[in-house]
């Protein structure tokens, strides 16, 4: 196989239909340009590895019998089976060290790719690529209102706006711009860059095991002058924990990230300052949690709350 000119790399862990709908909209989306499709999958349960490798089956007559499927004349796939769940950033990594395109997309397998976003996406981040390195599309709900998915790095400022004063839903802390835009950071349900840049970078941190680890990659982008870009033309669907049961678990790895990038990149006092307020909104999820008796308001906060506690 030459080498292809975009390396979508998707993690899985039990996402059964959703990572084939993914699958399946890439490669209806897909047309002008060459594609490997690597599936990282962390030890799934659901047979995940063997539906997807009847995916090939069902779009040619026969399997390739090489170490990539043939999906069609231009898409490539190759799965990737870990022996355990490593997490979104190790898993990535792996996909990221087995690309052999310059170009990757990451690519969340909760996401239905519309139209031709991938091949828009691509064009405007070559376009652009002087000026920016890394860029994401648009994000859409699953009844197509647009998905925050962008905004500034955390400060102490804005961890406030978001924990106390619905800072998303103002767009103080994440936003859907309808122009193209500079922002600090993109979601990691679709990031295109070099795998050059990533290189430079070592990939994610695999300290965090998932949420906040696009943020803490972005970050230290920045700090190396790479620039990031939101570009609204490109759309994908993005339904979001899709390999979270539960909201409890997102809650938990966000106070988690948030301790972790805050300990990595910011002083003593902020550290403090951030603990301060992790407690704060963890007690006040606990205390209506009692007030309406609502036990999964009690029981997520709780672990929160321990989390918050963590050094």
């Amino acid at each position: 196989m030459s080498k292809p000119d975009l390396s979508i790399i998707i993690v899985s862990y039990n996402t059964l239909q959703i990572i084939l709908n993914c699958i399946n909209s890439i490669i209806k989306s897909v047309k002008n340009i060459t594609c490997e499709i690597i599936v990282v999958d962390n030890a799934s349960t659901d047979e995940t590895v063997e539906e997807i490798r009847n995916l090939t089956l069902k779009q040619n007559k026969f399997a390739s019998g090489q170490e990539f499927e043939i999906l069609n004349k231009n898409i490539y796939l190759k799965i990737i089976q870990n022996k355990s769940n490593l997490g979104y950033s190790k898993a990535n990594n792996i996909g990221i060290k087995e690309a052999s395109s310059n170009y990757i997309l990451l690519l969340n397998s909760d996401t239905v790719v519309i139209d031709d976003a991938i091949e828009k996406l691509a064009e405007r981040f070559k376009n652009s690529e002087n000026q920016f390195q890394f860029i994401g599309g648009k994000l859409l709900n699953q009844d197509n209102s647009p998905q925050a998915s962008c905004g500034p790095f955390y400060s102490l400022p804005m961890i406030f706006a978001h924990l106390f004063l619905r800072g998303d839903y103002w767009g103080l802390t994440r936003s859907s711009p309808n122009q193209e835009k500079s922002v600090d950071w993109i979601s990691g349900a679709c990031i295109l860059t070099k795998k050059s840049y990533l290189e430079k970078l070592s990939g994610f941190d695999e300290n965090i095991f998932m949420y906040m680890d696009e943020v803490d990659l972005l970050y230290r982008a920045n700090k190396l002058g790479y620039k990031t870009l939101f570009y609204p033309k490109a759309y994908f669907i993005h339904f979001g924990s899709g390999s979270s049961s539960g909201k409890t678990f997102p809650i938990i790895q966000v106070f988690k990230g948030l301790k972790y990038f805050y300990k990595k990149h910011r002083s003593p006092l902020f550290c403090k300052t951030l603990t301060i307020m992790l407690k704060l909104k963890a007690l006040i999820g606990i205390i209506l949690g009692k007030l309406f008796n609502n036990r999964y308001l009690i029981e997520t906060y709780e672990k929160a709350y321990q989390v918050a506690q963590m050094d």
